[in-house]
């Protein structure tokens, strides 16, 4: 049996979205206040890699003017924005109340 081989195709920053696919199809109400922590972005090292985009699980974050911006409304707060960082530029705080 032989392997099913796709053709390769070259993608570049053009190619990936600049906002979520959808407009709060799932994400219908606001975050209730059970977040303990939030990412915050450092706009001086953000590189605009959209990095945190593409891993964000809940897609509540977009990139605006070469920068990652977050909705804070719908962000649950799981720290993978932060992991995935390269430059270093989402840091994690408490979330103020």
């Amino acid at each position: 049996m032989k392997p099913f081989i796709r053709e390769k195709k070259a993608f570049g920053f053009d190619d990936i979205p600049e906002d979520t696919c959808y407009e709060a199809g799932y994400l219908v109400t606001i975050n209730a206040g059970w977040r303990s922590i939030r990412p915050v972005v450092n706009a001086a090292k953000c590189v605009g890699c959209s990095q945190c985009y593409l891993y964000c699980p809940d897609g509540v974050i977009s990139i605006r003017d070469g920068k990652a911006v977050i909705d804070y409304d719908f962000c649950k707060g799981c720290g993978i924005c932060e992991k995935i960082c390269k430059p270093g530029a989402i840091e994690m705080e408490a979330e103020r109340r």
